[in-house]
């Protein structure tokens, strides 16, 4: 470009262009300077700690680091767990009105709703097998229910904010009866218990109970009719109810355990079908015990069967072949022994 065209409007121009580009070039630089000082202020925050520059809380230095602790404004303090809504019923029962010290085992607590659903029944609102349960109700009233074995009692209660404690009275004793066969107590297995209510002209008129020897079952007081009667288990797993049965009458008291011994007068008899005395058994024979009356008490199929007899006399007859054979034996107690049948 030549001299010429650079008229003085343009040196102007050229002039003011210069004088932008100065101006901006210094704010450019100004900026600079503040970003430099800011990143100054940065680095003496995050310089270690010393008395004159304290440390200030951060993050955990890692995933597992332990977290600072909770801390709750001044004079706050942590909420306290809520203790269960509701009212505490405390329960205990005796066997009898004169007993100081309740039962420490064998109950069943039931509690329902005093007011009756649509159908009439009553609603169990609680339960436990506790002997002294301590049972969280609303305010209300329920019906209690205390069962030990056979005996039970009832009583209405009404519960509010003060909680509540009740005894009940069972009014009942505990009866035990342990089979005895000679001098030597029976095994569990080889008895059983049966317990009735008495009526006028029946002794058995009413069944409420049946257990083992030595069991002790809770019963209202009152008078019971007790059968024992003597168990004969099989080697197939089977039991048989044998014709040894002892009876007795008892009452039971309130307060008190009764117990009772029933002896059994039996033993166990082996049959066997013989050519001759003390021969061998004859397999694939069939026995039928009569009473001398010929009342029939066992039917049994072997070589060599065995039962249980109550003491007395009887009949065995044997089938073999088409052929039949009978001998009479006589049963005495706790005498075990072969009763033989001579094939002739």
């Amino acid at each position: 470009m030549s001299r010429d065209l650079l008229t003085p409007d343009w040196r102007k121009v050229f002039r003011s262009g210069q004088r932008a580009l100065v101006s901006g070039l210094g704010a450019i630089a100004l900026l600079l300077a503040g970003v430099w000082l800011a990143g100054s202020s940065v680095a003496q925050e995050l310089e270690p700690a010393s008395q004159d520059n304290p440390a200030l809380p951060g993050p955990p230095a890692g995933p597992n680091a332990a977290l600072p602790p909770l801390r709750l404004p001044a004079g706050e303090e942590p909420a306290k767990p809520e203790p269960p809504k509701g009212n505490i019923l405390h329960l205990s029962a005796v066997l009898s009105a004169t007993d100081a010290q309740p039962l420490h085992g064998g109950l069943r607590w039931r509690v329902f709703d005093e007011k009756p659903e649509l159908d009439g029944t009553h609603a169990l609102v609680a339960e436990s097998y506790d002997a002294t349960p301590a049972l969280t109700l609303r305010d209300g009233s329920f019906i209690v229910h205390a069962a030990f074995g056979l005996a039970g009692a009832t009583k209405r209660v009404t519960i509010d904010a003060k909680g509540g404690s009740e005894r009940l009275v069972l009014n009942a004793g505990a009866l035990r009866v342990v089979g005895m066969l000679g001098d030597t107590p029976i095994a569990p297995a080889k008895t059983q218990i049966s317990i009735y209510v008495p009526e006028r002209n029946n002794s058995e008129a009413k069944l409420v109970a049946n257990g083992k020897s030595g069991d002790a079952i809770g019963l209202p007081e009152g008078n019971y009719h007790v059968v024992s009667t003597l168990l004969d288990p099989q080697s197939n797993g089977s039991v048989n109810s044998t014709n040894s049965v002892v009876s007795a009458d008892l009452r039971v008291q309130a307060g008190k355990l009764t117990d009772a011994a029933l002896r059994h007068r039996a033993a166990t008899m082996t049959l066997k079908l013989v050519s001759g005395p003390s021969g061998e058994a004859l397999a694939n024979t069939s026995f039928t015990i009569l009473t001398p009356g010929g009342d029939v008490i066992r039917e049994m199929i072997g070589a060599f069967p065995s039962l249980v007899l109550a003491e007395g006399e009887y009949v065995a007859i044997a089938r073999h072949n088409s052929n039949v054979y009978q001998t009479n034996f006589k049963v005495e107690s706790t005498i075990d022994r072969d009763v033989e049948v001579l094939a002739k």
